[in-house]
């Protein structure tokens, strides 16, 4: 069967939510774990950072009658807006609803969400004493049960169609938004405590990356068939302070996982960094849109796989600048073994469903083998 026959088949199936599609979609058999272990594939595999997020009416609805960290820790709600993208948009991969600091209300640091949205830390970490208050072991299966829940609800209303992602941020993005307080611009706190106090700054990262770890994990053993960690700040930092404050952490969680589960390592904001994310650890590396998808396949080596790497401004382009933008990211990669393809970053909450949806199909059409 041809890859375009494949993919029509796959298509019709998916519509019908039928046992052809469902058994087509075996877990190890999923176009998008194989991808994350490089084997051929019929088309390339897409998923959508925030593909459940603010750009869907259905999520908004939901959004006001809840918070968001109630949503969060609703395993029944947190299920239902995984899901929703899932069906909406004909994705190849589910990612969990969650948060990334989640992580951080079992580690006795805390977070809270102010009314547009935007985290707080009321307690930041700054002293050597606010590190030994952080909690050792946070056993995360028990304190994040609620996020161990809405896994093994989703992996049950996705009935086998396509894999679930879990994810947690890494422990520099974690550490920023704990020091800072919050968000920030150029993580002026958090680079001084760094280059302060060396030892400090260690002994930060090793409780953060324990955590993370663990939590981890615990989503793989509720179900998780892959895991992605977000370091989204990472960019702040040059090669040589990565590689010093950061590396080392980073090779210590990936090194903690269950062996043989897929893993993406995803960061942003300065390219120079992954070559030194992929020595870190991660099967898959995610990229930014600031980089030529292909040449960065070249510099890291073809024993890595690589996700992305469309701009999220070109969802909100005209339908046939989005149809190039993505072809131009399915020509780098040059139909290589190992591409998922997905934006640089989140999608905007601007963006229309139909837009993704339209993403989503050129995706699969443009690339079936």
């Amino acid at each position: 069967m041809s890859g375009r026959a494949f993919y029509a088949l796959d298509t019709r199936a998916r519509a019908a939510n039928s046992p052809a599609f469902t058994a087509r979609y075996r877990v190890t058999d999923s176009v998008f774990l194989r991808a994350c272990r490089r084997e051929p594939v019929p088309y390339t595999p897409i998923w959508i950072m925030r593909q459940a997020g603010r750009y869907q009416p259905e999520y908004r609805a939901i959004r006001s009658k809840v918070s968001f960290v109630e949503l969060c820790k609703n395993p029944d709600l947190a299920c239902e807006v995984t899901l929703l993208p899932v069906e909406q948009l004909g994705v190849d991969a589910a990612i969990l609803f969650a948060d990334i600091l989640l992580v951080l209300e079992p580690l006795g640091i805390g977070f809270e969400f102010t009314k547009d949205d935007g985290p707080n830390i009321p307690h930041p970490v700054r002293t050597a004493a606010d590190v030994d208050r952080i909690v050792e072991d946070i056993h995360a299966a028990d304190s994040l049960g609620y996020v161990m829940e809405s896994v093994k609800r989703i992996r049950a209303g996705l009935n086998g169609k396509v894999p679930l992602i879990g994810f947690a941020g890494a422990p520099f993005t974690l550490a920023s938004y704990a020091i800072e307080g919050g968000g920030s611009k150029n993580y002026p706190k958090t680079k001084q405590f760094m280059l302060t106090d060396e030892g400090l700054w260690n002994a930060l990262m090793r409780k953060l990356s324990r955590a993370i770890a663990d939590y981890l994990n615990a989503q793989i053993a509720a179900g998780a068939q892959a895991v992605q960690l977000f370091d989204s700040w990472i960019g702040a930092l040059s090669p040589a302070d990565y590689a010093r404050y950061v590396q080392p952490h980073m090779k210590s969680i990936f090194d903690s996982l269950t062996p043989g589960i897929p893993t993406i390592h995803f960061g942003t904001g300065n390219p120079a960094l992954y070559p030194l994310m992929k020595a870190a650890g991660g099967t898959t590396i995610g990229v930014d849109w600031r980089v030529d998808l292909g040449t960065t396949w070249d510099l890291l080596g073809h024993d890595v796989g690589i996700m992305g790497n469309m701009d999220p401004a070109a969802l909100i382009a005209p339908r046939e600048v989005l149809k190039r933008r993505a072809d131009e990211v399915l020509a780098s990669a040059g139909g290589r073994n190992g591409h998922i393809f997905n934006l640089g970053h989140g999608v905007f909450p601007e963006v229309t469903v139909d837009a993704v949806r339209a993403l989503v199909d050129h995706v699969h059409e443009a690339s079936a083998r």
